[in-house]
């Protein structure tokens, strides 16, 4: 098992940024792809970003690209999402996902996800 823990929600205005956080124990960090997900109220859940194991690929959703990044940092066992320029549509539940494939996340095979975390709620007021 993959308990995986967000943090770094908040309340920002639009034009402002936040860093999410993603706390990953219980298997070897360094085995998993890791990727981001948001699900606003009324609407689905959306893949925003992805990160191989190695953290030398990774993969955004059209929305997000040039404003949000992903990064891990494998010795600490947290994924990161530095998110820029905010708009009140990014405003949702922002989840952290495990997968051994990265393929899932590259591949748009979502649902095949191992682990997911709790959420933590980003809210960005006009």
């Amino acid at each position: 098992q993959v308990q995986l823990v967000e943090s770094g929600g908040g309340l920002v205005q639009a034009g402002g940024s936040l860093r999410l956080s993603c706390a990953a124990s219980g298997r070897t960090f360094s085995n998993y792809a890791m990727a981001w997900f948001r699900q606003a109220p009324g609407k689905e859940r959306e893949f925003v970003a992805a990160i191989n194991w190695s953290g030398f690929s990774t993969y955004y959703a059209d929305s997000v690209k040039g404003r949000f990044t992903i990064s891990r940092d494998n010795a600490k066992n947290t994924v990161y999402l530095q998110m820029n320029s905010l708009k009140p549509e990014d405003t949702a539940v922002y989840y952290c996902a495990a997968d051994t494939d990265y393929g899932t996340y590259s591949s748009s095979r979502y649902d095949r996800t191992d682990y997911w975390g709790q959420g933590t709620q980003v809210t960005v007021s006009s």
